[in-house]
């Protein structure tokens, strides 16, 4: 019951969010230049004022704007989040249908990031561990900084013109080749290839910070009594660092796991847009160059949405593993 309260908790205020970026994105995109009417105008090339207003009535621009923020609310609670003019299918059908690459992008990147992060600061912590090639602790730090101080836009065009225009490894751009009509085992392969420079560029950032992290908790592990205790026994220094100092280093890196999702989803959108992958990052791109500000008002929902969806299901599994967290919190109010 009490895991149960606190879920309920966390689902309000994960609601009141909600609410609060629908509210914020409805007039931030209000407040954009260009009317969206003109611009519907002039692409079936008329510019007659009465046809103007007519296309202000159809799409509800002629309201009231706290009229149309409350329709538009409504609507969202329906899972109605509008038409796209421009693409002329329904907002929420071509999200879903670029949902899915995102989301491919997204996975692939949290696991190479996690991977590798965690293995490479593990490593950096060995070598000050056994006291021995303490250089490779310098360089491996080192060569963390400087990718996470390397701009993401950056490292993703010289990935592309490394390893696809001069050496030919990957492809560049898209998420699978056009008109190989590839399937089953090969068409997994091709989208393989064409998900290593998106993911990896966009994986680079976080192994970083993992790396540095893993690194930090396990020198403060190394610290402690009970891994002196273990050495002093005799226990073999490869079983000390996995079984006493990594088990019990990685809950900071499980912390920021749970952020970094939330993360993901705003460093993909750069992503999709350089390699032109077709998730919603990129459809974004596009709806904000065409101003279908109502397709942007549902890519901004959906991706808040998954923001705060990770950030929930972090919050349940945290008080899942230690439920101290939440008395913590009911203590402190």
């Amino acid at each position: 019951m009490k895991f149960l309260s606190f879920a309920a908790g966390k689902l309000g205020k994960a609601l009141l969010v909600m609410l609060g970026v629908v509210v914020v994105n409805f007039f931030l995109i209000r407040m954009a230049p260009g009317d969206p009417a003109e611009v519907m105008a002039g692409e079936s090339g008329a510019s007659d004022p009465a046809f103007v207003a007519q296309l202000r009535q159809q799409f509800g621009l002629d309201r009231p704007v706290l009229v149309q923020l409350g329709t538009y609310i409504a609507g969202a609670i329906r899972l109605d989040l509008g038409y796209s003019y421009r693409n002329h299918v329904p907002v929420l059908e071509l999200i879903a249908s670029r949902l899915p690459a995102t989301l491919l992008l997204m996975a692939a990147a949290f696991v190479l990031s996690l991977a590798f992060g965690v293995a490479i600061g593990a490593l950096a912590a060995r070598t000050r561990f056994n006291n021995r090639h303490r250089w490779l602790d310098s360089v491996v730090m080192s060569s963390a900084m400087l990718l996470y101080a390397t701009p993401l836009f950056w490292l993703s065009l010289l990935s592309v013109i490394v390893f696809s225009l001069t050496l030919g490894w990957f492809p560049a751009f898209g998420m699978e080749s056009v008109g190989a009509g590839h399937s089953g085992w090969a068409r997994m392969w091709d989208v393989a290839r064409h998900l290593v420079l998106p993911a990896g560029s966009l994986a680079v950032f976080f192994i970083a910070v993992y790396a540095r992290l893993t690194r930090a908790a396990m020198l403060e592990v190394m610290g402690q009594d009970f891994v002196k205790t273990a050495r002093a026994k005799g226990v073999a220094p490869g079983r000390v660092l996995r079984v006493h100092v990594l088990r019990n280093a990685l809950l900071p890196v499980a912390t920021f796991a749970g952020v970094q999702l939330g993360q993901l989803a705003g460093g993909a959108i750069l992503t999709e847009t350089v390699f032109s992958w077709p998730g919603i990052g990129r459809l974004m791109f596009d709806a904000l160059m065409q101003r279908d500000y109502q397709l942007l008002l549902g890519i901004f929902l959906v991706t808040s949405a998954i923001v705060v969806g990770f950030n929930f299901i972090t919050d349940l599994v945290y008080r899942w593993l230690d439920p101290r967290i939440g008395a913590g919190m009911a203590g402190a109010r």
